[in-house]
C-alpha cells in the first residue's frame, strides 16, 4: 500500500495538481464544508475523498473541525510538500536544471546518474 500511494504522488496529472493548488488555498483562506469545495472545484465526493487520501499521503494535512475542513499547517508548506506533475523534460533540459547546489538540485542529479550510470558532480556535471 505504501508503494502505490508513492506512486500516486509521483503521477500527478497537472489537472490534479491544479485542483489540489486550489483546494489547500480554499482551505487556507476559511474552514470549508465539503459540499463547498465540492461544488468550487467541481468535482464529486469520490474524487474529493481520493485527492485528500493524496494530499494526506503528501503529510498535508486537511482536518475536520465543526463540521468543515481546514488546513493544519502554514499555506507555504502545504505547498511546498504538493505532488508536481512530471514535467517531460529531456536528458539534456534535466542537466541544465539539475546544475545548482540546493537538495532538489542533488535529488534530480542522483536520478540522472542512476539512467545514465554516471556519477554527475554538483555545478559541473561530466557529460
Amino acid at each position: 500500500m505504501a508503494n502505490k500511494r508513492r506512486d500516486d504522488l509521483r503521477s500527478v496529472t497537472t489537472e490534479r495538481a491544479t485542483r489540489l493548488y486550489a483546494l489547500i488555498t480554499l482551505v487556507a483562506e476559511a474552514p470549508r464544508a465539503r459540499q463547498e469545495l465540492i461544488r468550487r472545484l467541481r468535482m464529486d465526493v469520490r474524487g474529493f475523498y481520493r485527492d485528500l487520501n493524496l494530499l494526506r499521503a503528501a503529510g498535508i494535512e486537511l482536518v475536520m473541525s465543526e463540521g468543515r475542513y481546514c488546513l493544519d499547517q502554514s499555506r507555504a508548506s502545504a505547498y511546498a510538500m504538493l505532488p508536481f506533475p512530471d514535467p517531460r523534460l529531456t536528458l539534456g533540459e534535466a542537466r541544465e536544471v539539475a546544475r545548482g547546489k540546493s537538495a532538489a538540485h542533488r535529488k534530480l542529479t542522483r536520478l540522472i546518474g542512476s539512467i545514465t550510470g554516471t556519477r554527475l558532480a554538483g555545478r559541473g556535471s561530466r557529460r
